[in-house]
């Protein structure tokens, strides 16, 4: 086997600025201002002058929007009136920080609504009122420290997604539990137990039997991304962590890191004898 090393970054992040704006160390890249007609859901937005902006870096619970078999979320009608009432009819500049355009052709920006308390960040918002989670992707990572700690303070508070159990964050040890989330996005927290490299993929590994204990797998391509804040992977064992993604089942459930922000940091190595 090829000696192969992986980094990870702590993403855990300094505490935010004020509510309407990002903090100043949030790089974005100033956009058009549009007109908002008002939002499809509690994450996206339709422009007066046609289009959507899907507010990029949040997921908020999805309406089914006639998708034929897709049951809708729980509190997926609040998040949408919410973002509704602060962003339609309203004019808003755009921001960016990665990919502008996803597969639908959807813009992906940080939208900044004009209020009459000034510029609110419409993603900002939406997660201090518990009603998205951080949900950031591999060419889209700006701000994300920021919008981790606002998603931190709603679930301190038990605000919106935060008080219902559909929401709650797993636990690595139940891996059954975890098994029949297959297919869903969820946040998992538990202690790392062992970092494993095979044919350069990295694993690590929350239990000591891999083929059914839960895993967090980075894929050699990825780990360039992790070795940006010089972290070493394997001083991430016995570490607790809490990660989001999307739960697979292979050899137990599973969860693929792309990108260092998805994963979180949440105490100092673990004492061993």
């Amino acid at each position: 086997m090829r000696t192969f090393v992986a980094f990870l970054v702590l993403g855990l992040g300094a505490a935010p600025g004020g509510l309407a704006e990002a903090r100043a160390d949030c790089a974005l890249e100033a956009g058009e201002r549009v007109r908002i007609a008002g939002a499809i859901d509690g994450d996206t937005v339709s422009l007066a002058g046609g289009g959507e902006v899907r507010l990029v870096g949040i997921q908020a619970p999805k309406l089914a929007l006639g998708r034929a078999g897709f049951p809708e979320w729980p509190l997926a009608g609040a998040a949408a009136r919410a973002l509704s009432r602060l962003a339609g009819g309203r004019e808003a500049v755009l921001k960016f920080g990665g990919a502008r355009e996803d597969r639908h052709r959807r813009i992906l920006a940080h939208v900044f609504v004009m209020t009459g308390e000034g510029p609110v960040w419409a993603q900002g918002r939406m997660l201090e009122r518990g009603l998205a989670r951080v949900y950031s992707f591999a060419d889209n990572r700006a701000c994300v420290a920021d919008m981790l700690e606002r998603e931190r303070a709603a679930r301190a508070g038990k605000l919106g997604i935060w008080a219902d159990p559909s929401y709650a964050i797993r636990d690595a040890e139940a891996e059954s539990a975890l098994e029949s989330l297959e297919g869903t996005f969820q946040l998992v927290e538990g202690r790392v137990e062992d970092v494993a490299i095979v044919g350069e993929r990295v694993y690590l590994n929350f239990g000591q039997d891999y083929r059914h204990d839960f895993t967090i797998s980075i894929d050699p391509r990825d780990a360039r991304r992790f070795a940006e804040r010089g972290k070493a992977l394997r001083d991430v064992k016995s570490r607790r962590v809490r990660v989001r993604g999307w739960i697979a089942v292979i050899n137990g459930p599973m969860i693929e890191a792309t990108h260092p922000e998805q994963i979180e940091i949440l105490d100092g190595p673990r004492e061993t004898r």
